[in-house]
């Protein structure tokens, strides 16, 4: 089986296509291969050409399943799979195109569409993570993310966040790292509070690729800030017990909605104390879809 990947080079759109090769991978009978083509590589009059050419070449093999996610990679997709009419298209978002265009469309259910007919419904977005059952207890991952369209960061509420974590698990091995987004000043303001004796920092600028997936396969709890929700997601699928710090919310839309149900679902809580949070959710939303697209 071979799976082509129509990618626009964002990391987060490949995650996803990565979760779901991945746990195609681990169920198949059969070998599954992977072959990544960028949109800057199918340019649209060679792939409208190739339609009506009898050998096509485009990919390495003819493929099985066609993958995109991100907006600009829709109509490659939609193209690729005139060209090789033997494979399922598959698109991991909610498409600007009709639905029935493509042979599978997997949406977060915060869209709020319908999952009817080849429509597939998922928890949040697909990621590789799987949970490794390595988790040491009283090991803890604080994830710090920043500002975005939706939150603004305060500083003075996220640090009492943090002490509160600190003081309600003193027995605990505390990690912390930061993200992209997050204020350049923040870590020189926490390295200056008393608590802050009790972490082990990290700044994202000095952890290797893959180093946060690695700790949350070890750490029993994570702690994420609420703008960050798609690593909320990947924490819930690599098996840890999830709690939220709470941020200011600029506006309310499905996205911040979804967090709030995930807290008055029991799954995530905005709790300070390891004790209080959720027992780990069986999150297996990768291996899921995979199922029902090989069954398919």
């Amino acid at each position: 089986m071979h799976i082509v990947y129509v990618s626009d080079g964002k990391a987060g759109h490949r995650s996803q296509a990565a979760g779901l090769y991945k746990a195609m991978q681990r169920q198949s009978a059969e070998p599954v291969t992977f072959e990544e083509i960028s949109i800057n590589d199918l340019p649209m009059f060679p792939l409208i050409k190739a339609i009506f050419q009898h050998q096509p070449s485009l990919c390495a093999q003819a493929p099985d399943y066609i993958i995109g996610v991100g907006s600009h990679t829709q109509s490659r997709v939609l193209l690729l799979g005139k060209v090789y009419q033997q494979a399922k298209t598959v698109i991991l978002m909610k498409p600007n195109f009709p639905f029935s265009w493509f042979n599978h469309v997997i949406i977060p259910e915060h869209d709020g569409i319908a999952e009817l007919g080849n429509v597939i419904l998922s928890k949040g977005a697909l990621n590789p993570i799987v949970n490794e059952q390595r988790h040491i207890q009283n090991r803890i991952l604080i994830a710090l993310g920043g500002s975005s369209k939706r939150h603004q960061w305060n500083t003075e509420k996220v640090l009492s966040a943090i002490e509160n974590i600190v003081t309600l698990n003193l027995q605990a091995e505390i990690i912390l790292t930061t993200s992209r987004r997050t204020p350049a000043e923040f870590l020189s303001q926490l390295q200056q509070q008393p608590f802050a004796a009790h972490l082990q920092i990290f700044p994202v600028e000095q952890t290797p690729q893959g180093w946060i997936f690695e700790e949350m396969q070890k750490a029993e709890a994570v702690w994420v800030t609420e703008d960050s929700v798609s690593m909320i997601y990947e924490a819930l699928t690599a098996g840890c017990r999830v709690g939220v710090i709470e941020m200011n919310r600029l506006k309310e839309d499905r996205i911040t909605k979804s967090v709030s149900q995930l807290a008055q679902d029991g799954i995530v809580a905005y709790t300070a104390s390891i004790s209080a949070l959720p027992e780990a959710y069986a999150f297996k939303e990768s291996d899921r879809v995979a199922t029902y697209l090989l069954a398919k």
